[in-house]
């Protein structure tokens, strides 16, 4: 009997503690939960209000020494007039054209006439009509949001934007481009973009989620830097990119800042003006930088057993439901995206890298490092999130599979670079001794490197630097992805492994090419100076009947032209 008190105690000691819980996070709704990391990489403590989250992961979020601006490249380059919206809080100046002092309602009459898409799509977002959402029913899979729009007011009450008690009446125009609360403004001179932290002082959590990305994201052996590669530091991996930086044609360059935009605005993802969460938590939201050549997640996940069941059943499920409910309300039977990415350990996150394992691109010290404690407590937390649809035997053998697939694509990708590196160094490249200009600053030369991909003059880069650059660039790339992707054409057949082979082929040959021309032009130069050696005098006495010679042999044929001009 003893024993069964203590445990009716614990099961109450246990169930007092939930309600207290509970309790407290109702008394607080504005508080966001960012990872123990953030909150000493502020120094802020976990008891922090929102407010002074807020300030301290804003103050980051612009300090040029943590990653926001030009960059250190900055003096290589200059803004084109697009570049204002793909970094508005460094480069958007609001246009001259326009001297009115504008109210809330006018912001909204106007563009319905100049820009109608706008006020559209604003009209038919959660922004636009709060109320909507505020009197659903509790049945309505989106009435999850009415708790959402607390938090926000609570937000917004803790940075004194509210007053205590007050609700939030819409989010217009002028909230976003102007200032939350501000009932007119100059359209002249207070116009703006807003970047992610003007819509983080809405939405404090998810914007330390998405900002945790930096301090969650340490690799032990120093393979990237910390907070890379990630979406919240996505803008300034652009910018510190020596051949982006050095590019002449800024015009193409820019086209990589398209995708690097998640550090410095919140649309990449939910695309303005309706930031419709239908939208962000579709496959077809990460579609536009995640494919292609060096990324080509979609491709991969569509044609997968889960891309399949997704595009064969998607139009059955029901989008408003949020991830945490995807699989019980939403009636999802295949993970998307944002279900594999977002969910860390049960629970769901805008900090997309705290599974990251292969990051970016597979490496050497990557795969020699797989057993370290690092790396195998992130594959268990993807064996956990694999476990929502699968066995945890399944996991496991898709998951070691995974690891060696890509660790005999990285194989055969390490050899081809010590065959072109050697090539490099031994200077056997076409037109390197002659022909082969240095890159712009502050681009460096080197064997089949990222910068070959965009910069071309003379034989920089020779061709067979070009078909390494892909190997590694590309078709390593898209082996691991589709490896981990379960999109088996895509890493043995269509791409992948058979264009890894391939580009080995075509480097050995040049490489065979090349060496044996080289032997050729050595051979050649040893005949040629050994005919030279039957005419070569070594002594003082030879060099001069050599001269003597040439000097009768001169006199001789003088004379005889003389005699046939006479003739």
């Amino acid at each position: 009997m003893p024993k069964f008190s203590a445990i009716l105690r614990r099961r109450f000691l246990v169930g007092l503690l939930m309600l207290f819980s509970a309790l407290t996070a109702s008394l607080a709704p504005g508080r966001a939960e960012a990872p123990d990391e953030t909150y000493k990489a502020l120094g802020v403590s976990k008891g922090a209000t929102p407010k002074e989250l807020y300030e301290a992961l804003e103050k980051r979020y612009h300090d040029e020494a943590q990653g926001a601006g030009k960059g250190s490249l900055a003096k290589y380059w200059e803004p084109i007039p697009i570049s204002k919206y793909l970094n508005p809080h460094s480069f958007y100046k609001p246009p001259q054209t326009i001297d009115v002092d504008a109210s809330r309602a006018q912001c909204v009459e106007c563009h319905q006439q100049t820009s109608p898409g706008w006020t559209h799509s604003w009209q038919r977002s959660v922004h636009g009509n709060l109320d909507q959402i505020r009197n659903l029913p509790e049945s309505d899979s989106r009435a999850y949001k009415k708790a959402m729009i607390k938090e926000v007011e609570a937000n917004l009450q803790s940075m004194g934007k509210l007053k205590a008690g007050e609700t939030l009446k819409e989010v217009g125009c002028i909230d976003c481009h102007m200032g939350v609360g501000q009932d007119h403004g100059q359209h002249k001179t207070e116009l703006k973009m807003p970047d992610a932290a003007a819509c983080g002082q809405c939405h404090v959590q998810q914007f330390a989620e998405r900002e945790s990305e930096r301090d969650t994201f340490t690799w032990p052996q120093d393979q990237w830097k910390p907070g890379h590669p990630s979406h919240a530091l996505s803008y300034k991996a652009n910018v510190e990119n020596a051949i982006w930086a050095a590019m002449e044609q800024r015009e193409v360059a820019e086209g990589c800042t398209f995708c690097h935009t998640p550090q410095t605005t919140c649309n990449s993802c939910h695309t303005r003006h309706e930031f419709s969460a239908v939208e962000a938590r579709k496959p077809q939201a990460c579609a536009q930088c995640h494919n292609g050549v060096d990324h080509n997640e979609f491709e991969g996940y569509m044609l997968s057993k889960h891309g399949t069941v997704y595009q064969a059943r998607g139009d059955q499920w029901d989008w408003n439901a949020r991830l945490a409910d995807a699989l019980d309300n939403g009636h999802m039977n295949a993970p998307t995206c944002q279900f594999c990415h977002m969910e860390y350990e049960g629970k769901f996150t805008h900090n997309m890298v705290r599974k990251a394992r292969w990051a970016f691109m597979p490496m050497p010290k990557i795969a020699d490092n797989l057993n370290h404690p690092w790396f195998t407590a992130r594959k268990e937390s993807w064996v956990s999130t694999c476990s929502n649809c699968h066995s945890d035997s399944f996991a496991r053998a898709y998951l070691d599979g995974m690891d060696k697939g890509v660790v005999s694509g990285l194989e055969i990708t390490e050899k081809s670079r010590s065959v072109l590196v050697k090539l490099y160094n031994d200077k056997l490249l076409p037109g390197q001794k002659t022909n082969r200009p240095a890159p712009p600053a502050p681009e460096k030369d080197d064997a089949g490197a990222f910068f070959q991909l965009f910069w071309q003059k003379g034989n920089s880069p020779s061709a067979v630097e070009y078909e390494f650059a892909e190997m590694w660039e590309h078709h390593q790339i898209k082996h691991y992805r589709a490896l981990a992707h379960m999109n088996p054409g895509g890493y043995t057949y269509s791409e992948g492994w058979s264009q890894l082979v391939k580009s080995a082929a075509k480097i050995n040959d040049e490489d065979t090419r090349l060496r044996e021309a080289a032997e050729i032009r050595t051979e050649l130069k040893r005949i040629a100076g050994e005919k030279r050696g039957d005419l070569e005098f070594d002594s003082p006495q030879q060099r001069l009947i050599a001269a003597g010679l040439g000097a009768i042999a001169v006199l001789l044929g003088g004379a005889f032209l003389l005699r046939r001009k006479r003739q």
